[in-house]
Order: structure tokens, then C-alpha cells, then sequence
């Protein structure tokens, strides 16, 4: 039976979203051909029909996730954005989460290609923050890059701390109280609304 290019296109699209749930879950190298393709609900030699290799469907799943986390996100403030990033759901629902807090460590090992996927994602994110980061009319933008850059890495690493501990330590919570506080109080208060 001949599977259509439409059917084709959203094999290919389900095997990346399967993907890069379970690369967020496992890491890069936790997560076989054969075991993905059964759990997307393929044949592992059907993955050669839609990927060149294994480093293809990773960057691909990586690009896609980045992009998506960004989508979940819009609409919030910096605050909001932080209060629903370093928080116990989000670090606990790796599958779910964000690509940069997940797969860091494992990009920092991957090919230049992957780490270049996670670069642009890390722009994106900067990018994102500073449109909804309420400095004041004033600020240089350099200063926005440099505050948004400091807030994303201090929230990555909060959450990448906390699921270093074991999940029921009082220090994993804490690790995520402590830099979640530290970080909402280090941006500036909200302009006050003109009427």
C-alpha cells in the first residue's frame, strides 16, 4: 500500500514531535532509532525514509520543541514567563518542557550543526523576552539583551539544578524557590499604566 506525500508529511511530523518528547525525557543518546520509531508507532526501518540519520531527526526535533515553547509562552510578561519556567510542574514535566532547560548539556556534546539549532533557539528566546520585558522607554537595548540573557540563564539553570536532586528532596524545591524570588525581584517594578 502507497502512502500518499500528504500521509508521508505527517508520518514525518509525528515521528519529530515523538521525538523530541522522548529526547527531552532521555537525552539525546538515552533514545534509540528503533526504540523511537515504536513509539511513534513505526517500523525502525521506515526512519531512513523520512531522515538521513539520527543527528537530522535531532536538530529537526530540537528547531521544532524551541519553537514551540515560545508559542506556549506568548502573552506572558518576563514575571509570568519566570513564575510558570522555574516552578515544580515545569520541572517535572520533562517531556513537556523546554528544549534549552532538557538538552543543553547533551547539545554541548553534539555536532556544531545541533549546537547551532540551539543557539538560534536561545535568540529566539532572548528575542521573545526583551519584547515583553518593561524596562523603561529609556534603556539602552544592550542593557535589555544583557538583563534577558542573565534572566534565561539563571532560569535554565534553576531548573537543570533542581532535577539534578532527587525530585522529593527539600533541596530541589528550594534550588526553585530561591532563584525563582532572586530573579522576579532583580527585574524593575512595572511602569504604572497612564490612564
Amino acid at each position: 500500500m502507497r502512502v500518499t506525500k500528504a500521509q508521508a508529511q505527517a508520518n514525518r511530523e509525528h515521528i519529530v514531535k515523538t521525538a523530541s518528547v522522548l529526547f527531552r525525557e532521555r537525552g539525546f543518546d538515552g533514545v534509540g532509532v528503533a526504540d523511537l520509531m515504536a513509539a511513534a508507532g513505526f517500523t525502525h526501518g521506515g526512519f531512513y525514509k523520512h531522515f538521513g540519520s539520527k543527528a537530522d531527526l535531532m536538530a529537526e526535533a530540537a528547531a521544532s520543541s524551541l519553537a514551540q515553547s515560545l508559542t506556549d509562552s506568548s502573552g506572558l510578561g518576563v514575571p509570568g514567563f519566570i513564575n510558570l519556567y522555574v516552578s515544580r510542574d515545569h520541572r517535572d514535566g520533562r517531556g513537556d518542557g523546554c528544549t534549552l532547560s532538557a538538552l543543553c548539556g547533551d547539545a554541548a556534546r553534539q555536532s556544531p550543526e545541533l549546537k547551532a539549532t540551539f543557539a538560534s533557539g536561545v535568540e529566539n528566546t532572548l528575542a521573545a523576552l526583551e519584547r515583553h520585558y518593561e524596562a523603561g522607554q529609556d534603556a539602552p537595548q544592550e542593557t535589555i539583551r544583557a538583563k534577558m540573557l542573565d534572566t534565561l540563564a539563571h532560569a535554565v539553570g534553576a531548573i537543570m539544578l533542581s532535577r539534578a536532586c532527587p525530585d522529593d528532596s527539600a533541596l530541589a524545591d528550594e534550588i526553585l524557590e530561591v532563584c525563582r524570588a532572586r530573579i522576579i525581584a532583580a527585574l524593575p517594578p512595572s511602569p504604572a499604566k497612564q490612564p
